[in-house]
């Protein structure tokens, strides 16, 4: 196709809305179904580097994004996506599973080389392939507004990864959020995003969940999280990573500056990678949120990750549900955290674990050191049904029932515990005076859910922002 020459429209056709009206001598548009000779002239994948350029500079500046993006579907021969043009002036645009394929991407792409609008856009499931995301990265290298771009379940496969690959190593781009999940990448996808990566640096979150990256795979990611500095948050679950690729990955986050949140959940980790976990907890200072649910952890690899647990200063969140660990192995964490005066732990999710009676004491003595902490477990063996809606009861509204009852306020309440009077306390003298105070009985854990509502998260409690409750 000669991209030099000005485009004309033919007749009227079904696209949704009519496009912008210019002379008619000569047809260059198609329909659904683009003429033979479009198709034998369309420029080679290799060739492409002006493959969105489809008129001359002054008419590309003064044509209107709706106008632009009509003649682009002409151009590939789409029907025009209504949604696109309702919301091409929005930040957001979610055009997830819409069946674009490669031409329909190739479209709304030239409509984006010019727009100024769309910061975030979804383009899930749209089998756009090799040709789709080619004609994304050509977009990107003009457009600097779009921040957030999700192209997940795409079908891209190994050419797709060399594409997206050669643009981050290459190109300064304004994407700092990249989705790829689920887009059949394998070991030799791998090594290419990893090297881009080692590299660059503006890319902060990246979902590579649900690809079929193993050992070689980690060893490769592995290599890339040792000296990258710019990602902060990266999802590898439902990978086939085991135990060699998986200590390579820890490895990488052992040096690691930036990363805060990994999530590893649905592999196949294993007790013996576990040892390579502890080790990262107790060397690593800035991963705050670990998942590594569902990964063939039992009791031993609880053990081996218990002791980076005494020694961590910035994890606050790991999960370890749908893992063969039960109380025994529950309770090596727990104490792992007790013993930390210096955790920052707030979710521990062990919630397939059922524990005891017994555990909950233990548990009570952990929330007294940190009160900040919450342990997600299933249930408490034996504990009567009346015992459990006590536990459960919602804490605020038998508050606020108090407080009806003396026609006060809840803040009211709050204010009258405090020696000082005023709208704030610290954490630990909070919780001694709400179990102290017999106005309305609660117990540990109801205790702590008013202080998740109430906490500034600097160790102060703040009554304040309970004003907009009614008295």
């Amino acid at each position: 196709m000669d991209n030099d020459k000005p485009l004309q429209p033919e007749t009227e056709d079904e696209i949704e809305i009519e496009p912008v009206q210019q002379s008619s001598d000569k047809m260059l548009y198609c329909e659904a179904e683009p003429p033979p000779t479009v198709e034998k002239v369309k420029p080679a994948r290799e060739n492409s580097e002006t493959d969105l350029e489809i008129e001359d500079d002054e008419k590309f500046f003064t044509t209107g994004q709706k106008e632009l993006y009509l003649e682009a579907c002409k151009l590939v021969g789409v029907v025009p996506v209504s949604y696109f043009i309702r919301n091409m002036e929005e930040s957001y645009v979610n055009l997830n599973h819409h069946g674009l394929g490669p031409r329909g991407t190739k479209a709304i792409a030239i409509a984006l080389v010019s727009n100024t609008a769309v910061t975030k856009l979804e383009l899930e499931d749209n089998c756009i392939m090799e040709e789709g995301v080619l004609s994304l990265v050509e977009m990107l290298q003009e457009n600097y507004y779009l921040q957030e771009m999700n192209i997940s379940n795409n079908h891209l496969g190994l050419e797709g990864a060399r594409i997206i690959s050669d643009f981050f190593e290459r190109n300064s781009s304004s994407v700092w959020s990249l989705e790829l999940s689920g887009n059949d990448f394998k070991e030799e996808s791998a090594a290419l995003l990893g090297q881009a990566l080692s590299t660059n640096y503006r890319i902060k979150k990246l979902d590579l969940s649900h690809n079929q990256f193993s050992d070689v795979g980690g060893e490769h990611l592995g290599q890339m999280l040792a000296i990258n500095v710019g990602l902060t948050s990266l999802d590898l679950s439902w990978n086939n990573f085991h135990t060699r690729g998986a200590v390579a990955l820890c490895n990488g986050l052992r040096g690691n500056v930036t990363l805060a949140k990994l999530d590893l959940s649905m592999n196949g980790l294993g007790n013996e990678v576990a040892l390579a976990l502890g080790e990262v907890l107790r060397l690593n200072s800035c991963l705050v949120y670990l998942d590594i649910s569902g990964n063939d952890i039992g009791n031993e690899g609880a053990s081996k990750i218990s002791k980076g647990l005494e020694s961590n200063e910035s994890l606050r969140v790991l999960k370890l549900f749908l893992n063969p660990i039960n109380m025994d192995g529950a309770i090596l964490l727990i104490l792992a955290i007790k013993r930390n005066p210096k955790s920052r732990m707030e979710e521990l999710d062990i919630s397939n674990v059922l524990v005891s009676e017994q555990f909950m004491k233990t548990l009570d003595g952990v929330y007294a050191v940190h009160p900040q902490l919450d342990v997600v477990f299933k249930a408490v063996q034996g504990l009567s049904a009346k015992k459990t809606i006590f536990l459960l009861t919602n804490p605020m509204k038998l508050i606020q029932s108090y407080a009806d009852q003396h026609k006060i306020t809840v803040v009211d309440f709050f204010k009258s515990l405090n020696p000082t009077g005023t709208m704030k306390m610290s954490v630990d003298e909070f919780q001694k005076v709400m179990i102290e105070q017999n106005k309305v009985p609660l117990n540990q854990y109801q205790v702590r859910e008013v202080i998740k509502k109430l906490d500034e998260k600097t160790g102060m409690v703040n009554f304040s922002f309970l004003n907009t409750m009614k008295p």
